[in-house]
């Protein structure tokens, strides 16, 4: 497995490893850091002025389902459970992968991104759900749409964001781009490009903890579009015959690139194929956090203590197309885009529900929006400031014997090696 970046890669580049740089005065760097103090200012204005609209804009009935649906799941134990603060923390969550999205976006649309870029905007909720009902000995495992758990998992805006460009500050040494964010620290295990490739890794990593007989389970997320893939269910196969701790949770975002669930795959509950092995499944409303974390906390809990693996599917949705490079105007209309935004975001529905429950108002609302704007702005700054790996590195990463010839065991030349 490819190793990570160093504890330091979310410091500032150091002078061993920029590029030879032209010299600057004391004044010149001096403007160049109040420049960016400056467009830190302006992007945290820019958000404070702008008032959160889209919860007042909320039909009295959009809201009142809201409401009403939040009855239910508010009072599960893990929801019951949670403080002021902690609900604060959840929604801050959200908006900081929105605004690091947004900015990302930004950066691509600049020419700094090499490869593909797949947006994780309209799905926050399951992300930073799963990430707050994790426990000590659980490990989180997903596909190319990565970024919002990672973020949602502890990673830092600048690894994140230096990786995005190929830099050596980023979360993978620059050498993993936007599909391939680790952090081995955080039990967070990628960032996989091959659909549904990490299903079997994701099985591997919860019979890893059984194995050990260590007490937690493995969350392996995945798309729709990943279900019909022949390696999924090998894995769904073993997970049930070996009783294997892993839970499989399924993003259904519609769109299997640009084809509709309806079009791929047979069955409106993809998690209901679970019954062919013998598993549990359960089936909700991914845009709701109080949801997301209730059922997930319960498929969690079963797999750590009665070693039963399940599948658990969320409705969600992707504002923008699959990747960057997908037009998004063939299959769907902007009409269910604009309905979707309007009445469903799942950012809304937790503002709304909060604000009912008098946690959060205006000026919270402006004061978090603003500090998440400001922080993805400033990890773009980061990032454009960081060096790309020097050429040596080219050979690391690649053989763990190689990178480690002192513990190495095997016999035989590996593909790099020279004679």
């Amino acid at each position: 497995m490819t190793s990570n970046k160093s504890k330091n890669s979310d410091k500032a580049p150091s002078a061993k490893t920029k590029a030879p740089a032209k010299k600057t005065s004391g004044t010149t760097a001096a403007s160049t850091r109040g420049k960016n103090k400056t467009v830190d200012a302006e992007a945290a204005q820019l958000e404070a002025n702008r008032v959160s609209e889209r919860s007042q804009e909320f039909s009295r009935a959009a809201r009142e389902e809201v409401l009403e649906h939040n009855k239910t799941y508010v009072k599960d134990p893990v929801n019951a459970s949670l403080s002021k603060e902690d609900k604060i923390r959840l929604y801050r969550e959200m908006i900081r992968i929105r605004r690091f999205e947004e900015r990302t976006l930004r950066v691509y649309q600049q020419g700094k991104v090499g490869g593909f870029l797949h947006l994780y905007i309209g799905q926050e909720a399951i992300a930073v759900a799963c990430a707050s009902v994790m426990e000590a000995n659980d490990h989180v495992i997903t596909a190319y749409r990565d970024h919002g758990i990672a973020l949602a998992v502890g990673m830092s805006m600048n690894e994140c964001m230096a990786e995005l460009q190929g830099k050596f500050t980023g979360c993978s040494k620059g050498k993993g781009g936007s599909m391939h964010y680790f952090a081995p620290d955080k039990r967070y295990w990628g960032g996989h490009g091959i659909v549904a490739g990490q299903t079997p890794l994701g099985l591997g990593l919860a019979f890893a903890l059984k194995y050990q007989e260590l007490k937690g389970c493995c969350v392996c997320m995945l798309g729709e579009g990943a279900v019909n893939q022949g390696v999924f269910h090998e894995s769904l196969n073993l997970a049930s015959l070996w009783r294997i701790p892993v839970v499989y949770l399924i993003e259904n975002n519609g769109y299997s690139m640009g084809t509709s669930q309806a079009r791929s795959s047979a069955g409106a509950i993809l998690a209901q194929r679970a019954e062919a092995y013998e598993m549990g499944w359960d089936h909700g409303n991914g845009n709701s956090i109080y949801e997301v974390r209730a059922k997930l906390a319960n498929a969690m809990k079963d797999a750590r203590d009665n070693q039963r693996p399940s599948i658990v599917e969320f409705m969600t949705y992707r504002y923008r197309g699959h990747s960057m490079s997908d037009p998004d105007k063939s299959y769907r209309t902007k009409e269910e885009i604009e309905n979707y935004k309007k009445n469903k975001d799942p950012i809304t529905l937790f503002e709304v529900t909060l604000r009912e429950e008098g946690i959060l108002n205006d000026e919270a609302i402006k004061s978090i929006h603003a500090d998440a704007t400001a922080e993805a702005e400033r990890s773009a700054q980061f990032a454009d400031m960081s060096p790309f790996p020097p050429p040596e590195e080219l050979m690391t990463d690649v053989y763990w014997e190689s990178d480690h010839p002192k513990q190495r065991q095997s016999h035989g030349s590996l593909f790099f090696e020279t004679v």
